[in-house]
């Protein structure tokens, strides 16, 4: 007769699937109570004869969506594995020394399951800790110091907590009025609707059916420069449009440095881990050199017939350091901008209170956009959304033009002032 893993001597595993089963649902996947019942009789009825047996019978029963596998992978190497340590205290004691090589990325996933272990760690401390009061009245939030601060000077735990923010904010429900009519309670008759209407009646009763302009939300499209001078924004304004993905199905994302990358179905993946880790392997060029123009021309000619239908609001992130020659650069620019309803440009550089628009490349693209902002806090991404809502907490820095405008009234004082 088989003996039960209640009763058995080894009940420990027990209590290590009911905090391994915690563990994953502080990382995000739904472990119920009823979950954990079904991972200690799966582990009864198959027993435990290796590390992949129970490996694959706690997935069976943890592991519901394609996404949950990442997570699932990353905490049972954490929790259940111990040769890492095992190997480390061998290689101490050996006389030969480890071989050189570079370290290992960490894994999609690795970061929240670390954080689950953590916290259920800081929880355990808690309870046996001494409570003690303390008045926080003036004290400053962590909140506020982050909203305004540059993300290239963020530390490791300020990032963390940017990317959640980021991920956390949602778009606008702004929508355009389209020339294609839909039924509706109020508006213009609709004499087909009305006249079968009728016809259902006996024509002894005539109900008006009425039809108005159908209102749909415009797509977003972003062009995000990953070149070395932005690499740093880049990653963090990507979990800002993974958000924005997971909300609507109307945006696409795009790449480019010296050369031009849709990353679009790498963004709908819903772990934001995953998603990123994804970017980063189908790109080639990250934080290499700067070519807009030839970007901006393979996706004139290749997507824009196909993701610029719909009146779309395209996003342009870039420092508008350009290599190639501004004629180039102008001329695809101005495609751009015709193609699309509003062309927004996203500039880092514009944290900077001196900035002036002396680079070739930035004059070359300022008279084809129709707004001029910042992007490098999470203030300057509230004010994004809020300007593609049309209701702006502040308005853009200034208007595109003028900051031209500017620089030609300063160069001319500065001939007049010349000598003769």
């Amino acid at each position: 007769m088989k003996t039960s893993i209640l009763s058995s001597s080894d009940s420990r595993i027990v209590d290590n699937i009911v905090y391994f089963a915690r563990t994953l649902r502080k990382a995000g996947l739904p472990a119920g109570p009823a979950t954990v019942v079904d991972a200690v009789r799966a582990v009864e009825v198959s027993g435990i004869r290796s590390r992949d047996d129970l490996y694959w019978t706690l997935h069976a029963v943890f592991v519901r969506k394609r996404e949950h596998r990442v997570l699932f992978d990353e905490a049972f190497r954490i929790y259940w594995q111990s040769r890492g340590l095992i190997e480390k205290m061998l290689a101490i004691l050996s006389p030969v020394a480890p071989p050189r090589g570079q370290p290992e990325k960490p894994k999609a996933g690795q970061t929240r399951v670390s954080q689950a272990f953590q916290a259920a760690k800081e929880r355990v401390s808690e309870e046996t800790r001494p409570q003690v009061e303390v008045d926080a009245t003036f004290t400053v939030s962590g909140k506020e110091v982050i909203q305004s601060k540059d993300f290239a000077q963020m530390t490791a735990e300020e990032v963390s907590a940017a990317k959640q923010a980021l991920r956390a904010m949602r778009l606008p429900k702004d929508t355009i009025r389209r020339r294609r009519l839909i039924a509706a309670h109020r508006g213009r008759i609709d004499p087909r609707r009305t006249l079968r209407a009728s016809m259902r009646s006996g024509g002894g009763m005539i109900d008006l059916k009425f039809r108005t302009p159908q209102e749909k939300r415009p797509p977003i499209v972003a062009l995000c420069d990953i070149s070395g001078s932005m690499s740093q924004y880049s990653r963090l304004l990507l979990h800002f449009m993974h958000g924005v993905m997971a909300e609507r199905r109307d945006v696409h994302t795009f790449l480019f440095g010296t050369r031009l990358t849709n990353v679009t179905r790498h963004l709908r993946m819903k772990d934001p881990d995953e998603a990123l880790e994804a970017c980063s392997e189908s790109v080639a060029d990250w934080s290499g050199g700067t070519r807009i123009a030839t970007a901006l021309h393979a996706f004139n000619r290749l997507w824009s017939r196909r993701v610029l239908s719909g009146n779309p609001t395209v996003l342009l992130i870039t420092d508008g350091l350009e290599r190639d020659t501004d004629e180039d650069l102008a001329r695809e620019m101005d495609r751009l901008h015709r193609s699309c309803r509003r062309l927004i440009w996203l500039n880092p550089l514009l944290r900077f209170d001196g900035f002036e628009a002396k680079a070739k490349g930035i004059r070359a693209m300022l008279p084809h956009v129709d707004e001029f902002r910042a992007a490098h806090s999470l203030d300057a991404i509230e004010d994004l959304v809020a300007a593609l809502a049309d209701k702006p907490s502040r308005p853009a820095v200034a208007a595109p033009r003028s900051w031209l405008a500017e620089d030609r009234a300063i160069r001319g004082q500065a001939k007049a002032a010349a000598p003769i």
